[in-house]
């Protein structure tokens, strides 16, 4: 069990970290050349003709992702292979380039103008790694497109809740994180920063939307990539958040052939990322029409019937500090349960290091930390109430919630489905 200490909780969250937090789940977009030429990865040769998505409607992917349980939907704007989904003007690999809307498209622009309209948040990923650009070998003349790239982004297209800075392909490349980052601070204070330069939330490590009890929110270093054990280093102890990244599909890209992950693996997933109190991030990839596929759509809809079946109706309790980390949770009458959920008040930063959750003398639940949302699962009971005793400097409860779903455990992650690997695609440098 990991120990909080009293310096470590008097770190805090900004109010955009605490509001990525409450967030809980964001929906990512890989779309891109690669959609359309059955690839995860392309080396910036594949021409920009062959982009061409006969019915894309950006409504469409920003309903699909408010049926996920998304706050959020962040889009990748250039993959690795440089191509820009947007009709910039530092290259002619875009959009512009394309027969798609007579080159005269702009992906980012719908879906900045649905998510808009529809209250949704739009988060961008701009890959570092440029496959196409001629000025990648020269660190300083890319400096510039990138940063040129950048400021497009983050000036053109309204409010942004997250920047998505992916690693991939820049091993031993030094960028200039100060500039790019302070972009980003200037025009769009309120975004979120992803795990390169100055960021504000972490990678959980994995591709495979799983985090790990105890979910740390302040840590001195960070995963950096799949393929080694190397960590970024940040000197110092800072407040980051992890975002757990996972494809609904097995790969990132649309590709024929593939499928959804079955509604067990996505309610496993579920318990492990939101329910240990770190946020998802589940890719959504729209098909080579533009529109996210209809099997895609129907697991979705089962995994949103199924949220709605087992957390729609939750038992809110009355919490009362007993002193010494221990608090009493009343529901103000006999209620039956087999999930409970905790929240920690944040505000004041993370203080609890280890819970475990009483009726009288016999321990429902337990485990580690708690922070935004701590999900237990276990065998139904029938309480008035429950005692919770808490480990940390000073910690404190915002809340405890009591479901009667009728599952008492929690749901089984295959441990024999067949993956394809994500190439590195991910890859945290």
């Amino acid at each position: 069990m990991t120990t909080i200490s009293a310096q470590t909780a008097a770190l805090r969250p900004t109010p955009a970290q605490l509001r990525w937090q409450r967030a809980g789940t964001g929906v990512f977009l890989h779309f891109g050349l690669n959609t359309f030429f059955g690839v995860e990865w392309s080396d910036g040769t594949l021409p920009a003709s062959g982009f061409d998505p006969a019915r894309l409607d950006a409504r469409q992917w920003v309903a699909a992702a408010r049926t996920a349980g998304a706050a959020y939907v962040v889009l990748t704007a250039k993959h690795h292979d440089g191509f820009c989904l947007w009709p910039t003007a530092t290259t002619d690999y875009s959009v512009a380039s394309s027969p798609w809307r007579g080159g005269h498209g702009d992906v980012v622009r719908e879906l900045a103008d649905a998510c808009a309209e529809a209250g949704m948040g739009l988060g961008l990923y701009l890959s570092p790694w440029d496959r196409h650009d001629p000025r990648y070998p020269d660190p300083q003349a890319y400096d510039d497109v990138y940063c040129a790239q950048l400021t497009e982004l983050v000036t053109l297209y309204g409010d942004l809740v997250e920047v998505w800075f992916d690693g991939a392909g820049s091993a031993g490349r030094v960028y200039d994180w100060e500039r790019i980052t302070g972009i980003v601070r200037r025009h769009q204070p309120d975004a979120v920063i992803f795990n390169m330069g100055d960021p504000d939330i972490r990678w959980v490590g994995n591709e495979d939307g799983l985090a790990a009890d105890p979910v740390e929110y302040v840590v001195d270093v960070t995963p950096n990539d799949v393929h080694t054990d190397a960590v970024l280093g940040f000197g110092e102890a800072r407040y980051l958040p992890p975002e757990c990244d996972v494809s609904l599909r097995h790969g990132w890209f649309w590709q024929p052939g593939d499928e959804p992950k079955s509604l067990e693996h996505l309610l496993g997933i579920h318990y492990r990322s939101l329910g240990l109190g770190a946020n998802l991030l589940l890719n959504v990839p729209p098909n080579r029409d533009g529109l996210i596929d209809p099997v895609d759509l129907a697991r979705l809809a089962e995994y949103a019937a199924e949220r709605e079946r087992r957390f729609g109706a939750p038992l809110e309790a009355v919490l009362v500090p007993l002193g010494d980390g221990r608090w009493r949770a009343d529901f103000g009458g006999a209620v039956e349960i087999d999930h409970l959920e905790l929240r920690e008040a944040l505000e004041q930063g993370q203080r609890i290091s280890g819970h475990r959750v009483l009726d009288g003398d016999v321990q429902v639940c337990a485990g580690g930390t708690v922070g935004v949302r701590r999900l237990h699962a276990f065998p139904g009971r029938t309480v008035r109430g429950v005692e919770i005793e808490l480990e940390g400097p000073e910690p404190v409860l915002a809340a405890v919630r009591g479901y009667r779903t009728g599952a008492e455990s929690e749901p089984v992650i295959p441990a024999t489905e067949e993956y394809r690997a994500h190439d590195g695609d991910m890859v945290m440098m």
